[in-house]
Protein backbone atom coordinates (compact mmCIF):
# COMPACT_ATOMS: atom_id res chain seq x y z
CA UNK A 1 0.00 0.00 0.00
CA UNK A 2 1.36 3.36 -1.13
CA UNK A 3 2.15 6.04 1.74
CA UNK A 4 0.78 8.95 1.65
CA UNK A 5 1.88 12.22 2.32
CA UNK A 6 1.04 15.37 4.38
CA UNK A 7 0.21 17.97 2.22
CA UNK A 8 -0.07 20.29 4.71
CA UNK A 9 3.56 19.16 6.02
CA UNK A 10 6.31 21.59 6.34
CA UNK A 11 9.21 19.00 5.48
CA UNK A 12 11.31 17.97 2.30
CA UNK A 13 13.69 15.37 2.74
CA UNK A 14 15.82 15.04 0.14
CA UNK A 15 17.55 11.59 -0.46
CA UNK A 16 20.82 11.68 -2.48
CA UNK A 17 20.91 7.44 -3.52
CA UNK A 18 23.78 8.07 -6.42
CA UNK A 19 26.70 6.75 -4.72
CA UNK A 20 28.59 3.50 -5.64
CA UNK A 21 29.23 2.69 -2.33
CA UNK A 22 32.31 0.76 -2.57
CA UNK A 23 32.88 -0.68 0.69
CA UNK A 24 29.86 -3.26 0.13
CA UNK A 25 31.41 -5.02 -2.21
CA UNK A 26 31.13 -5.17 -6.20
CA UNK A 27 27.66 -4.68 -7.42
CA UNK A 28 24.77 -2.14 -7.86
CA UNK A 29 24.68 1.35 -6.40
CA UNK A 30 24.50 1.29 -2.55
CA UNK A 31 21.29 2.78 -1.91
CA UNK A 32 19.80 -0.19 -4.28
CA UNK A 33 21.71 -2.92 -2.60
CA UNK A 34 19.32 -5.75 -1.44
CA UNK A 35 18.35 -5.72 2.69
CA UNK A 36 16.15 -8.16 3.57
CA UNK A 37 14.41 -8.80 -0.16
CA UNK A 38 14.10 -5.00 -0.87
CA UNK A 39 16.66 -2.47 -1.84
CA UNK A 40 17.69 -0.07 1.28
CA UNK A 41 15.88 3.01 -0.56
CA UNK A 42 12.70 1.26 -0.17
CA UNK A 43 13.43 0.84 3.46
CA UNK A 44 14.76 4.31 3.80
CA UNK A 45 11.75 5.91 2.11
CA UNK A 46 8.93 3.91 3.79
CA UNK A 47 10.14 5.27 7.25
CA UNK A 48 10.75 8.59 6.12
CA UNK A 49 6.80 8.57 4.66
CA UNK A 50 5.47 7.64 7.75
CA UNK A 51 6.80 10.65 9.07
CA UNK A 52 3.74 13.17 10.24
CA UNK A 53 5.16 16.20 8.77
CA UNK A 54 6.73 14.90 5.92
CA UNK A 55 5.37 17.27 2.85
CA UNK A 56 7.78 16.19 0.07
CA UNK A 57 10.57 13.21 -0.42
CA UNK A 58 13.20 13.50 -3.63
CA UNK A 59 15.56 11.50 -4.59
CA UNK A 60 18.69 11.91 -6.83
CA UNK A 61 19.15 8.80 -8.42
CA UNK A 62 22.18 7.38 -10.51
CA UNK A 63 21.67 8.67 -13.82
CA UNK A 64 20.94 5.88 -15.87
CA UNK A 65 18.78 4.46 -13.04
CA UNK A 66 16.12 7.38 -12.72
CA UNK A 67 12.98 5.63 -14.27
CA UNK A 68 13.83 2.27 -12.24
CA UNK A 69 14.11 3.89 -8.89
CA UNK A 70 11.06 5.49 -9.91
CA UNK A 71 9.28 2.64 -10.94
CA UNK A 72 10.82 0.82 -7.81
CA UNK A 73 9.31 3.38 -5.19
CA UNK A 74 5.88 4.02 -7.08
CA UNK A 75 4.30 1.61 -4.63
CA UNK A 76 6.03 2.80 -1.39
CA UNK A 77 5.20 6.99 -1.25
CA UNK A 78 5.31 9.26 -3.63
CA UNK A 79 8.38 10.56 -4.78
CA UNK A 80 10.16 12.94 -6.89
CA UNK A 81 13.31 11.03 -8.69
CA UNK A 82 16.15 13.58 -10.14
CA UNK A 83 19.49 12.34 -11.71
CA UNK A 84 21.82 12.84 -8.92
CA UNK A 85 25.53 14.08 -9.50
CA UNK A 86 29.05 12.31 -9.04
CA UNK A 87 29.56 13.72 -5.92
CA UNK A 88 26.74 13.85 -3.09
CA UNK A 89 26.75 17.46 -3.29
CA UNK A 90 25.63 18.16 -6.68
CA UNK A 91 23.11 14.92 -5.74
CA UNK A 92 22.04 17.16 -3.05
CA UNK A 93 21.72 20.26 -5.00
CA UNK A 94 19.88 18.69 -7.40
CA UNK A 95 17.65 17.02 -5.12
CA UNK A 96 16.94 20.94 -3.18
CA UNK A 97 16.18 22.39 -6.78
CA UNK A 98 13.48 20.12 -7.01
CA UNK A 99 11.70 20.63 -4.12
CA UNK A 100 7.98 22.15 -4.60
CA UNK A 101 7.25 25.86 -2.98
CA UNK A 102 5.22 24.91 0.13
CA UNK A 103 8.12 23.25 2.68
CA UNK A 104 10.46 26.07 4.67
CA UNK A 105 12.34 22.84 6.28
CA UNK A 106 14.82 20.76 4.41
CA UNK A 107 16.14 17.21 5.82
CA UNK A 108 18.90 15.58 4.16
CA UNK A 109 19.21 11.91 5.09
CA UNK A 110 21.44 8.90 3.68
CA UNK A 111 19.24 5.99 2.21
CA UNK A 112 22.15 3.54 4.03
CA UNK A 113 21.03 4.79 7.07
CA UNK A 114 17.62 2.62 6.40
CA UNK A 115 16.58 1.67 9.72
CA UNK A 116 15.88 5.13 10.53
CA UNK A 117 12.72 5.49 12.93
CA UNK A 118 10.24 8.52 11.83
CA UNK A 119 10.35 9.22 15.48
CA UNK A 120 13.90 10.92 15.18
CA UNK A 121 12.84 12.50 11.23
CA UNK A 122 9.82 14.36 13.24
CA UNK A 123 12.68 15.46 16.42
CA UNK A 124 15.03 17.03 13.79
CA UNK A 125 11.80 19.00 11.53
CA UNK A 126 10.84 20.07 15.27
CA UNK A 127 14.28 21.26 15.98
CA UNK A 128 14.32 23.07 13.02
CA UNK A 129 10.97 24.36 13.62
CA UNK A 130 11.77 25.84 16.72
CA UNK A 131 14.31 28.17 15.29
CA UNK A 132 17.36 26.40 14.63
CA UNK A 133 19.40 26.93 11.28
CA UNK A 134 21.15 23.47 11.48
CA UNK A 135 19.87 20.22 13.39
CA UNK A 136 21.98 17.37 13.42
CA UNK A 137 21.67 13.86 15.04
CA UNK A 138 24.37 12.42 17.57
CA UNK A 139 25.24 10.09 19.56
CA UNK A 140 28.19 10.05 21.97
CA UNK A 141 31.26 8.71 21.11
CA UNK A 142 31.88 5.47 23.21
CA UNK A 143 35.64 3.79 21.96
CA UNK A 144 38.58 5.92 23.13
CA UNK A 145 39.84 7.33 20.70
CA UNK A 146 43.41 8.25 19.38
CA UNK A 147 45.23 10.69 17.60
CA UNK A 148 47.99 9.85 15.58
CA UNK A 149 51.00 10.67 13.23
CA UNK A 150 51.17 9.51 9.45
CA UNK A 151 53.57 6.76 10.85
CA UNK A 152 50.54 5.28 12.79
CA UNK A 153 52.14 6.40 15.99
CA UNK A 154 49.80 7.99 18.90
CA UNK A 155 50.25 11.34 19.56
CA UNK A 156 47.88 11.25 22.16
CA UNK A 157 44.16 10.16 23.13
CA UNK A 158 41.18 12.55 22.57
CA UNK A 159 38.77 13.36 24.97
CA UNK A 160 35.67 11.71 23.92
CA UNK A 161 33.80 13.83 25.96
CA UNK A 162 33.37 16.67 23.50
CA UNK A 163 32.54 14.01 20.59
CA UNK A 164 29.91 12.98 19.05
CA UNK A 165 29.37 10.33 16.05
CA UNK A 166 27.10 12.51 13.95
CA UNK A 167 23.84 10.64 12.20
CA UNK A 168 21.35 11.70 9.49
CA UNK A 169 18.46 13.06 8.55
CA UNK A 170 20.17 16.23 8.72
CA UNK A 171 17.94 19.26 9.24
CA UNK A 172 18.01 23.02 8.20
CA UNK A 173 15.49 25.93 7.09
CA UNK A 174 14.96 25.86 3.32
CA UNK A 175 16.75 28.97 3.17
CA UNK A 176 19.69 28.49 5.27
CA UNK A 177 20.35 25.24 2.74
CA UNK A 178 20.24 26.71 -0.38
CA UNK A 179 22.38 29.44 0.64
CA UNK A 180 25.04 26.89 1.92
CA UNK A 181 24.72 25.23 -1.50
CA UNK A 182 25.14 28.79 -3.50
CA UNK A 183 28.53 29.01 -1.26
CA UNK A 184 30.08 25.73 -1.43
CA UNK A 185 33.72 25.43 -3.02
CA UNK A 186 35.58 22.20 -2.60
CA UNK A 187 32.89 19.41 -2.25
CA UNK A 188 31.82 18.24 1.36
CA UNK A 189 30.13 15.19 2.25
CA UNK A 190 28.16 16.71 5.26
CA UNK A 191 25.77 19.53 4.41
CA UNK A 192 26.25 20.78 8.64
CA UNK A 193 29.57 21.05 7.18
CA UNK A 194 28.20 23.59 4.51
CA UNK A 195 26.28 25.17 6.79
CA UNK A 196 28.73 25.67 9.52
CA UNK A 197 30.96 27.65 6.34
CA UNK A 198 28.37 30.30 6.35
CA UNK A 199 28.77 30.93 10.36
CA UNK A 200 24.91 29.74 10.88
CA UNK A 201 25.32 27.81 14.58
CA UNK A 202 24.21 23.93 14.24
CA UNK A 203 22.20 22.25 17.51
CA UNK A 204 22.65 18.62 17.97
CA UNK A 205 19.42 16.59 19.07
CA UNK A 206 19.67 12.95 20.24
CA UNK A 207 19.78 10.50 17.74
CA UNK A 208 19.17 6.18 17.35
CA UNK A 209 21.15 3.38 17.53
CA UNK A 210 18.59 2.10 14.70
CA UNK A 211 20.10 5.14 12.51
CA UNK A 212 23.15 2.90 12.18
CA UNK A 213 25.01 3.62 8.30
CA UNK A 214 24.75 0.46 6.41
CA UNK A 215 28.45 0.69 5.12
CA UNK A 216 29.53 -2.30 5.40
CA UNK A 217 29.02 -6.20 4.79
CA UNK A 218 28.76 -6.19 8.62
CA UNK A 219 26.37 -3.38 8.92
CA UNK A 220 24.57 -5.18 6.73
CA UNK A 221 24.52 -8.20 8.42
CA UNK A 222 23.50 -6.59 11.49
CA UNK A 223 20.61 -4.35 9.93
CA UNK A 224 19.22 -7.83 8.87
CA UNK A 225 19.07 -9.26 12.53
CA UNK A 226 17.72 -5.92 13.45
CA UNK A 227 14.61 -6.24 10.79
CA UNK A 228 14.37 -10.19 11.93
CA UNK A 229 13.77 -8.95 15.77
CA UNK A 230 11.14 -6.53 14.68
CA UNK A 231 13.04 -3.18 14.21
Amino acid sequence: MTAQLNPRGDVAVLVPAAGAGVRLGPGAPKALRPLAGEPLLVHAVRRIAAAPSVHTIVVAAPAADVESVRLMLAPVAPVTVVPGGAERQASVAAALAAVPAGPEIVLVHDAARALTPPALVESVAAAVRAGHGGVIPVLPVVDTVKEVDADERVLGTVDRAALRAVQTPQGFRRSVLTAAHEAAGDPLTDDAGLVEKLGVPVVCVPGSELALKITRPFDLALAEHLLATGA
